[in-house]
């Protein structure tokens, strides 16, 4: 259910940024320019060039088009982000209180339902589609960050990582809901795209909530070994009650914590930059147009996803056999998935003049990046389980704003100077950001517990929590271990 709840999340995310290829009258390009006040979304221009050719020729009546200028266009694409980096933070936190079956569930849920609306918005007038998508992003940014701490009383510490794999089913999302929307298009039309995507998510919705479950002792149809197992592993039968508060000083004052942000921030900015201005740089410095191969678009996100899912299994059988600890794998695999893409950046600047090796560097280093799954991604579940949600949700807010700054950062260098000397430029900062980002984590880093995970309860001293034994230091018997294992 995680896997394809978060092949829909993706859905809806883009499903308005292939359609509005056909919805407007006349596209101006966005991939190249236009009015920034108005935002990029970050997978705008993937978007747009995983569009085929025969979707743009499919034969759409005018009645079924709209006069949507460059900026009013960009202002629908953006302003999915204005409710997106409002609710990380407080999803996570919600998620931590109320539980994450909940937060993730009706997220989806009423996003569902929003994008089943968007024809309808579409047609009433510009600025309806922009507080729809801007209200879609409210409720899909409280999706991410509620992950974890459902991840916390369901997975197993030896097996996190293989689960925070799913979170990259986002891509394989990407990577599906593209060709199968352009084929939509081109077939039946422009609102078939909505119905259809958000027919799907409106579905998952109703069965997740039929089969999932905030926790082992909830869910009514658990044999009592499967229970038993899962919380003998996690060490959910000593635990008395959730925190009460969230030690705010603590976590911003911790180097663990800033290591994560930060890196994530590094990592995400990364991607947003390859994967936005990709089309861009093919097109006005390799004289190549992407839109000629879609399935070249969609080869980074398969790419991405199986790396993901075989760094998480290596990290976790790594970490399971004692091979490695916990800090030495997600430092090890961090380095890998952040600091090699800086490195690949570097070789862009010399090489990356060649249609083929600027293709490969792009597509590598988007398949490396895969493996952040097995690093820092999942690295709030090891230090603080107890606030995960609220990490990831720090984290996330941040990294949100990449596909902002990303933007005007190329905007600004290539803007009427599409010259590969500028993109040099912008490779040089790429690489800087993604090796500073891994850096700040292999320093800061850790995958001990750390203290304030159980905070006191005000008024009482007594350091009870949730986890009666640190995660990190059970093995499968829920005997208390050597936290290097």
């Amino acid at each position: 259910m995680v896997i394809f709840g978060f092949m829909l999340n993706y859905a809806l995310r883009v499903n308005f940024t292939i359609a509005i290829v056909v919805m407007a009258k006349t596209l101006k390009n966005l991939t190249t320019g236009g009015d920034m006040t108005g935002g990029f979304d970050n997978e705008t221009s993937t978007a747009l060039a995983s569009v085929s050719t025969t979707t743009e020729q499919s034969v759409i009546s005018e009645a079924d088009k709209f006069e949507w200028d460059a900026y009013q266009q960009n202002l629908m694409l953006g302003s999915f982000f204005w409710g997106y980096v409002l609710t990380e933070l407080p999803g996570g936190r919600l998620a931590e209180i109320i539980g994450g079956r909940r937060v993730f569930g009706y997220s989806m849920l009423f996003a569902s339902v929003l994008t089943l609306l968007t024809p309808i918005a579409a047609y009433t007038h510009y600025i309806a589609v922009v507080i729809l998508r801007a209200v879609l992003g409210f409720f899909l940014g409280a999706s991410w960050p509620a992950i974890h701490p459902l991840t916390a009383v369901w997975i197993p510490p030896m097996d996190r990582s293989k689960f925070i794999a799913n979170m990259m089913a986002s891509s394989l999302g990407a990577a599906i809901t593209m060709p199968i929307c352009g084929y939509l298009i081109a077939t039946i039309g422009w609102q078939s795209v909505f119905y259809f995507t958000g027919g799907l998510a409106l579905l998952w919705s109703v069965m997740w909530f039929f089969v999932v479950f905030e926790t082992p002792a909830d869910h009514p149809r658990i044999s009592a070994e499967e229970r038993n197992e899962i919380e003998s592993a996690i060490g959910a039968s000593v635990k008395a009650k959730k925190p009460t508060y969230v030690p705010w000083k603590s976590i911003l004052t911790s180097p663990p914590v800033w290591a994560i942000i930060l890196t994530h921030g590094a990592s995400v900015f990364g991607f947003f930059t390859v994967v936005n201005q990709l089309p861009t740089y093919m097109k006005y410095i390799l004289n190549f147009n992407i839109k000629e191969n879609g399935l070249l678009s969609s080869l980074p996100y398969f790419g991405k996803y199986a790396m993901a899912v075989i760094s998480s299994h290596l990290a976790d059988h790594l970490r399971k056999n004692g091979t490695l600890s916990t800090t030495a794998t997600r430092k090890i695999f961090t380095a890998f998935a952040v600091m090699t893409p800086g490195f690949l950046m570097i070789v862009q600047v010399y090489m990356g003049e060649t249609r083929s090796w600027a293709v490969g560097i792009f597509t590598l280093a988007l398949f490396l990046n895969g493996a952040v799954t097995a690093g820092y991604l999942g690295n709030g579940l090891d230090i603080a389980p107890n606030f995960s949600g609220t990490i990831f949700g720090m984290a996330n807010t941040l990294s949100s704003f990449g596909g902002f700054v990303s933007a005007y950062m190329v905007g600004v260098l290539t803007n009427d100077n599409q010259t590969y000397g500028q993109w040099q430029i912008v490779f040089w900062i790429l690489a800087v950001i993604y090796i500073v980002g891994s850096t700040a984590y292999l320093i800061m880093g850790t995958g001990e517990l750390q203290p304030w995970n159980n905070p006191p309860e005000r008024g009482i001293n007594n350091r009870e929590t949730e986890e009666g034994v640190p995660l990190n230091q059970q093995d499968q018997n829920n005997k208390p271990i050597s936290s290097s294992t």
